[in-house]
């Protein structure tokens, strides 16, 4: 059986790479999205990354997870720091939850060392960029094979 995961992506994440001196790196948010697609298939999940700049539409896509999922991957993005309605969505899900962050979110402003998602997550992964996606999937595959 192939396990599917859902990687949710938040507010500004489709900006990845767009400052190539920025927090996030120079690889465009495609690019990271094609190197997960393919450490999914190596790993033999099925991946389904997605992106939204609208709470509420992530929270949808967490419950839609409820039923066409096995794992959550998410960066809640600046709504990690503020979302109520994203930690209760993400506590009504049974599966495992990585929580995960492009750059190191307890270097950064002193509003983002408090993660509402950290209270649903299984794990936290932070400050690894786009190697920390990949390295949330390998977790994800660990979590599901047990």
């Amino acid at each position: 059986m192939t396990h599917r995961v859902f990687f949710l992506n938040g507010p500004n994440a489709n900006l990845y790479g767009l400052d190539k001196h920025g927090t996030y790196g120079s690889e465009s948010f495609a690019s990271i999205e094609t190197r997960c697609q393919h450490h999914a298939t190596a790993l033999g999940l099925a991946l389904d990354f997605r992106q939204s700049n609208h709470e509420g539409v992530l929270v949808d896509w967490i419950q839609e997870a409820r039923l066409n999922a096995d794992a959550i991957v998410i960066n809640a993005a600046g709504l990690t720091y503020s979302s109520v309605p994203i930690l209760d969505a993400l506590l009504a899900f049974d599966g495992p939850i990585i929580e995960a962050h492009m750059s190191n979110i307890w270097k950064r402003e002193r509003f983002r060392h408090h993660s509402y998602v950290s209270k649903a997550a299984t794990g936290v992964i932070a400050g690894l960029g786009a190697l920390g996606y990949e390295l949330a999937l390998t977790a994800v595959a660990e979590l599901l094979a047990t």
